[in-house]
C-alpha cells in the first residue's frame, strides 16, 4: 500500500524558515519533519511513498537523491571519484517517488496528478507538516470495516489559549491549553479507494479539502477516525520550537522507531 505526501505548499506561516527551503524540510532535531512522517509509516511497514512537490521540491528530491551519502559514513577517494559507504542506514527498503505537481497547484489537483503512480486499490494521504503517535495498522483496519471511500482522522488539538472557568468576578477553574471537549478537526491522515480520484479535478485550482471531500461526504463515503493521542502540525514558528523542544527533552511521542 502507498503513502502519498502533500509536500508542495509555501509554507508562508514559517517563513522564518520556509525562506530557504520547503517546509517538509524544516528539522525536528536535525531530520526533516517529512522524515519523521514517513518513519512513522515505515514503522507499521509501509515503505513506499509518493511525494507531491512544488514550492522548492529541488531540496526534497536532492535529499533523497543523496540520501545513502547523507545517511552513512563514507570514503571518498578523490583521485578516482569512488565511494565507499559504511554503516548504513534504516531505510534501506524505501522507495520514494518524486512528482513535480506544479508550484502554485493546490491540493486537490496534486493529488490527482499523481493518480498514474498509484498502483494500489487502497492508498494513504497525508501532509508534510504533521506529526501524530496513531497506530496506522488500527487506522487501516477501520477503514476496511468502515467500507467506505475515504477516511480522515479527527484530532482534538489543544487550544493555544488557557481556559478561565468563572463565576461571578472569581475564576474557579484554570487550565492552560486544554483540549475542546467534542471538538474534532482534520488531523491530516486518509485513507482512500482509488474511487476517490473521481473527485478530483488536475486543474490547479482543486482544493482537497473544499469540493472533493464536500461531496464525498455528501455521497455518505467519509468515514472518521477518531484520534485523542497526541497530534501537531508545523505551520508556525511557535509550532517549530514546540516540537523542537519536546524531542530534546525526549517527549517526542510520535517516536514509535528505535533510535539509532
Amino acid at each position: 500500500m502507498q503513502v502519498v505526501i502533500l509536500c508542495g505548499g509555501m509554507g508562508t506561516r514559517l517563513r522564518e524558515e520556509t525562506e530557504s527551503r520547503p517546509k517538509p524540510m524544516v528539522e525536528i532535531g536535525g531530520r526533516p519533519i517529512l522524515w519523521h512522517i514517513m518513519k512513522t509509516f515505515s514503522h507499521y511497514g509501509y515503505n513506499d511513498f509518493v511525494l507531491c512537490l512544488g514550492y522548492k521540491g529541488d531540496q526534497i528530491k536532492n535529499y533523497f537523491l543523496n540520501y545513502e551519502k547523507l545517511s552513512s559514513d563514507v570514503r571518498v577517494h578523490l583521485g578516482s571519484g569512488d565511494v565507499e559507504i559504511f554503516n548504513g542506514h534504516d531505510e534501506q527498503d524505501w522507495k520514494v517517488t518524486l512528482v513535480d505537481t506544479g508550484l502554485h497547484t493546490m491540493t486537490g489537483a496534486r493529488l490527482k496528478k499523481v493518480e498514474k503512480y498509484i498502483d494500489s486499490d487502497t492508498f494513504m494521504l497525508t501532509y508534510g507538516d504533521g506529526v501524530i503517535d496513531l497506530d496506522i495498522n488500527k487506522l487501516l483496519e477501520f477503514h476496511q470495516a468502515q467500507d467506505k471511500i475515504g477516511l480522515v482522522t479527527g484530532v482534538s488539538p489543544p487550544s493555544r489559549y488557557g481556559e478561565l472557568g468563572i463565576t461571578g468576578e472569581r475564576v474557579v477553574s484554570f487550565r492552560e491549553k486544554p483540549l475542546a471537549p467534542e471538538s474534532f478537526i482534520n488531523g491530516g491522515y486518509f485513507v482512500f479507494n482509488k474511487k476517490f480520484f473521481q473527485y478530483l479535478s488536475a486543474d490547479e485550482s482543486c482544493v482537497l479539502e473544499r469540493e472533493p471531500l464536500e461531496r464525498l461526504t455528501e455521497d455518505g463515503q467519509l468515514s472518521v477516525y477518531t484520534h485523542n493521542g497526541f497530534w501537531q502540525c508545523m505551520d508556525t514558528f511557535r509550532d517549530y520550537t514546540f516540537l523542537n523542544e519536546l524531542w530534546d527533552q525526549g517527549d517526542a511521542t510520535w517516536q514509535v522507531w528505535d533510535h539509532r
